[in-house]
C-alpha cells in the first residue's frame, strides 16, 4: 500500500499542476456544471458525443482541490473514445473504487491509474471531491445534446449546478 500512496501523490500532483483536457470545449454538444459545497469544488464538463454514441472529445474547466482536479483530468483521458455505455460503466467502477470497504483490496490491473484514488476511501469527505467530475459527466451524458454552443453564462448555468451538487 505504501507504493500505491507514493503513486497517489505523484499522480494527484501531476494532474493537479498539469490537468489534461482542461478548458472549455468549443461547440460541445453536451455541457454540465457540478458543484461540491463542502469543499468548494466547482467545475464544468463538456462533451462531444457522435451518432454512434462515442465520446469523441471531453474537456473540463473550473476550480477545486487537487483531488477534484486530478480526478477530472484522469477521467477525461480515460473516457475519450469510449462509448456512453462504457463511460457509465467506468463511472460505476470508479464509484465502487472510492466508496468500497477499506478491507477490500484494490485490483490495480483493472483500475489502472484510477487505483490511486482508492486511498480516498479513508477520508469520506474527500470522496465527493473525487467523484464530482464523474457525477457531472454522467449527468451530461444523460442529457439531450445541445443544439447550440454551451452557455457558460453564470446566471443560466445555476440550474445545472443544483442538478449535480454533491452533498
Amino acid at each position: 500500500m505504501t507504493e500505491l500512496r507514493e503513486l497517489y501523490q505523484q499522480v494527484i500532483l501531476d494532474h493537479n499542476r498539469n490537468p489534461r483536457n482542461f478548458g472549455v470545449l468549443e461547440n460541445a454538444d453536451r455541457h454540465k456544471e457540478g458543484y461540491n459545497p463542502l469543499c468548494g469544488d466547482h467545475l464544468h464538463v463538456y462533451l462531444n458525443v457522435d451518432t454512434d454514441n462515442l465520446i469523441t472529445d471531453i474537456h473540463f474547466d473550473g476550480s477545486g482541490c487537487a483531488i477534484s482536479k486530478a480526478s477530472a483530468s484522469l477521467m477525461t483521458q480515460l473516457l475519450k473514445g469510449k462509448s456512453a455505455d462504457e463511460a457509465k460503466a467506468a463511472f460505476a467502477s470508479f464509484q465502487d473504487l472510492v466508496t468500497s470497504d477499506m478491507n477490500v483490496p484494490v485490483d490495480i490491473d483493472s483500475a489502472g491509474k484510477l487505483a490511486v484514488f482508492a486511498g480516498v476511501r479513508e477520508f469520506p469527505m474527500r470522496v465527493k471531491c473525487a467523484t464530482l467530475a464523474w457525477h457531472t459527466m454522467k449527468s451530461a451524458l444523460e442529457d439531450e445534446p445541445n443544439t447550440d454552443e454551451p452557455n457558460t453564462d453564470q446566471s443560466s448555468s445555476d440550474q445545472a449546478a443544483t442538478q449535480v451538487t454533491t452533498e
